[in-house]
């Protein structure tokens, strides 16, 4: 017997029993479907984490130099939070050195920012995230204007008062009016208009558009930080391998600069992208064993239920194998027969699991903040279990159906 027509056979079992084949299926489709639903969650939480949460914040191939780490996802003790709040801050005189220490092609900002009261004429003052760069910000953080210009260099040398401003700032500040040449005042001090930057979205529910930025050298500068004191140097390479060098270079100017022996561990952060995700990427693994190991319970029942049908079914068709044999069927033609159904019926169960898996994941992720990513690889491990399910589920009542003696069976009623 072909694997086609063993196949043709056990699809006509199914048609024949629908009732009986719907219980079949349930267990391997329960488990199947929140296999692809966990997997598919923590899929979408960490494309999330990766691109929109921390993807924002700190851009591909670039580290940040500051006192403290400025994404914290890991579980930290008070012993670290009292060692971090001792350490010295980074100041303006730490910012020659180290870019001096920079390879060549590699981009680099310095920034303060802190939250300030903004005024206008057009709306009530609201606090606002102000932001004081110099360099290559803007570039680093791939972030242009959709009306008016960037800053230029002199603008930055001179410390204007000029401002690009994010489109919440527009909507609030400047409702229904070009904002472009407009006076915006932060901290009373009478700023420019200039641009307004493009949107940047949300993270978490919370808006990343209600920002304005200045220049390092402006007058907004003495309201986001204490005299020369900034709150971080950023620096990006072409590529990751440039971004490890650069770090290294950066980071033992910075060691020589603070007086620490080689036994003494930095008392400063250089974190990346990689380095704010070490925590979540450890949670994400526990996370993905739980969801391939839990719905095996699902699996399990349904490879019972599935053998305990199996059985029944040679027990129904003892007279119809007997019939088999007689004409000239082998064992192995009816072993085959029986665990094609089985692993038939199985497959069967599988694919409405991850059809269902992908529907409730896409249901969550409709109805609730968690975001939802169906990995291809949970689809063929699915499939591959419900595979896997009928063929142990099916061998033990396939091998009693091919040793069944065929005048024995032909006498069964």
């Amino acid at each position: 017997m072909s694997l086609f027509e063993a196949i043709r056979l056990a699809t006509a079992q199914i048609r024949v029993q629908k009732l009986k084949s719907f219980f079949t299926l349930v267990g391997v489709t329960i488990g199947v479907m929140f296999l692809i639903a966990v997997v598919s969650i923590v899929n979408g939480l960490s494309r999330y984490m990766e691109d929109d949460l921390v993807g924002k914040f700190i851009a591909t191939n670039s580290f940040e130099l500051r006192r403290t780490p400025n994404i914290n996802l890991g579980d930290i003790d008070e012993a670290e939070w009292r060692s971090w709040r001792t350490r010295d801050r980074i100041t303006e005189d730490d910012v020659d050195p180290v870019i001096a220490a920079l390879p060549e092609g590699v981009r680099w900002a310095i920034v303060s920012d802190n939250q300030v009261t903004l005024e206008s004429r057009y709306a009530r003052p609201r606090p606002v995230q102000v932001t004081a760069a110099e360099g290559d910000w803007f570039a680093i953080k791939n972030m242009t204007v959709t009306s008016g210009r960037l800053m230029t260099e002199q603008e930055y040398r001179l410390g204007s008062p000029v401002v690009i401003i994010g489109t919440d700032v527009q909507e609030h500040f400047f409702p229904a009016l070009d904002p472009v040449g407009r006076e915006l005042r932060i901290g009373r001090i009478p700023y420019t208009v200039i641009g307004i930057a493009e949107e940047q979205g949300s993270t978490l529910g919370l808006s990343l558009d209600r920002f304005v930025v200045v220049p390092y050298g402006s007058p907004a500068r003495r309201l986001l930080n204490r005299h020369k004191v900034i709150d971080a140097v950023i620096v990006q390479a072409e590529s990751e391998s440039g971004m490890r060098a650069a770090m290294e270079s950066v980071r033992q100017v910075m060691r020589v600069r603070h007086a620490l022996r080689p036994s003494e561990p930095d008392d400063f952060s250089l974190q990346t992208a990689d380095s704010a995700l070490a925590f979540w990427k450890k949670i994400e693994g526990f996370l993905v064993v739980a969801g391939v190991a839990l719905p095996t319970v699902g699996l399990l029942v349904g490879a019972i239920v599935i053998m305990n049908i199996m059985l029944v079914a040679v027990a129904e068709r003892t007279r119809e194998i007997g019939i088999r044999k007689a004409l000239g069927a082998r064992r192995l033609d009816i072993l085959k027969q029986f665990i094609v159904e089985a692993v038939t019926l199985s497959m069967v169960g599988a694919i409405f699991g991850v059809a269902g898996g992908a529907l409730m994941a896409k249901l969550i992720s409709a109805v609730s903040p968690l975001p939802a990513s169906v990995a291809v690889w949970s689809v063929a491990v699915a499939v591959l279990v419900g595979g896997g399910v009928g063929i142990i589920s099916g061998v033990y009542p396939a091998s009693r159906a091919a040793l069944l003696d065929p005048i024995a069976a032909l006498r069964q009623e």
